[in-house]
């Protein structure tokens, strides 16, 4: 299945062919452009904001291109490392933090936005606890100039990584949070997702600005908030001049409202929970990880429920396919559903079951999203297998659920779909397992 372009992809195809620009960047290696020029074709906010590589326009990533901002209102467009991988790991320790119990304007049972994870996590003490015990408090955020530096990044050429220097004269760079403390001011950019990676931009620019204003140290923090788990990935410029010198000193993850159920709860589920037929005109599942459906679920629950196909693209770590494969796993359950728009094109809602659902505590929604779960016969097989050997199905095993569903799958296609079968299992089970 092809990836439909975005609005993106089209507006920077014709200023590629406008303006030459992979000619100019083969001959000198960058191509400077403003804003203005942007604009012509769509606002320069919405076309330069790509949080992860996968966002990147088809043109820039089939030409290993990226873009930064150089001034405010110009940027450069070259071959350059502009993201970090971000080193999950499931096997690390989930610590049981508690929650100041006076608080009510704040909860951490109803976090759908990345300002309430950040206050959650100060409020609770993970900053503290992440850097090292030391007291801080909120001391800057939002929008600003980054002043004027120099700077070297890697870039990909015909031989080879080297380097580039650049220049930033008073850019545009955004803090989700600057916390401050007696010998410490961490910098912290937050994701009220699951990611892989991360533009490492969004922790150098309002590095080096703050680094040139204050004499004690700056920390760059990177947290996400993915079901109901806070992970912390502290960092430091090794080479304060190097954009690529970032290196991880640490991961730390913590978890306020308790989700944790008992396998009996999942044997209770499969009791009481009726199973359904297979909805028409709905792909089985292709989306391998059940923690990014929730994310998705939690963003429409921000976004009151509604989100244009270009929105969900652009704004969140999916590319145009990864948007349709979470879409349609999301309708696949009844929590979602597909509308067309004359004005806004293809829209996703939540259903009002997935409101009623995602409108609970955090522990009651898991079980919600198990039942849903376990309302398809093929994942219901699949778990009941869990349950009665204590291991996980095999794909060869999954794939006979399929064959006496009769799903309109062929054996190849059912293999690679019985991955994601494997991961919302493995997603359900992990939950009566100490963190």
């Amino acid at each position: 299945m092809s990836s439909p372009l975005t609005k993106n992809d089209f507006a920077w195809e014709a200023l590629f062919s406008e303006r030459d620009i992979l000619r100019d960047v083969d001959a000198n290696g960058i191509h400077l452009i403003s804003a203005e020029a942007i604009n012509t074709k769509r606002e320069a906010r919405l076309m330069t904001k790509f949080d992860h590589a996968v966002n990147l326009p088809g043109i820039f990533a089939e030409n290993r291109l990226s873009i930064l901002p150089n001034s405010r209102n110009s940027y450069v467009i070259g071959k350059f490392d502009c993201y970090a991988q971000l080193e999950n790991s499931r096997s690390e320790v989930i610590s049981e933090w508690t929650f100041p119990d006076w608080m009510e304007s704040l909860s951490p049972n109803n976090i759908y936005s990345e300002s309430a994870a950040l206050l959650c996590a100060q409020h609770a003490g993970m900053l503290s606890d992440v850097l090292e015990g030391e007291e801080v408090d909120l001391t800057v955020f939002g929008r600003m100039s980054t002043g004027t530096f120099d700077f070297s990044i890697s870039e990909s050429g015909a031989n080879g990584i080297s380097r580039r220097s650049l220049t930033v004269d008073r850019a545009q760079c955004e803090i989700d949070g600057a916390f401050e403390g007696t010998d410490s001011f961490a910098i912290v950019e937050v994701k009220n997702e699951e990611v892989d990676d991360f533009h490492i931009r969004q922790l150098y620019y309002p590095y080096r600005l703050w680094s040139g204003k204050l004499h004690k140290r700056v920390v760059p923090v990177f947290l996400t908030y993915s079901n109901e788990v806070f992970s912390f990935s502290v960092y430091e410029f090794a080479q304060p001049e190097d954009y690529n010198s970032l290196r991880l000193l640490k991961r730390k993850r913590y978890q306020i409202a308790p989700t944790q159920i008992e396998v009996e709860d999942i044997r209770g589920l499969l009791a009481r929970t009726q199973t359904v037929e297979e909805p028409v005109g709905i792909p089985f599942p292709q989306a391998d990880r059940f923690e990014r459906v929730i994310d998705l679920l939690a963003q429409l629950h921000l976004a009151n429920g509604v989100l244009t196909q270009e929105e969900i693209t652009t704004n969140y770590a999916f590319d145009n396919r990864q948007t349709q494969y979470y879409t349609n796993a999301g309708r696949y359950l009844g929590l979602l559903e597909r509308q067309e728009d004359n004005e806004k094109g293809v829209t996703y809602a939540l259903t009002s079951l997935g409101m009623q659902v995602m409108n609970k505590a955090p522990r009651l929604r898991n079980m919600e999203l198990a039942g849903c779960i376990l309302s398809h016969s093929v994942f219901r097989k699949s778990v009941e297998y869990y349950l009665h050997r204590a291991t996980a199905p095999s794909r060869e095993a999954i794939l006979e659920f399929m064959r006496q569903e009769n799903l309109p799958l062929n054996d190849t296609t059912g293999f690679r779909r019985t991955q994601s079968v494997l991961g919302w299992v493995r997603w359900m089970m992990e939950l009566t397992m100490e963190k």
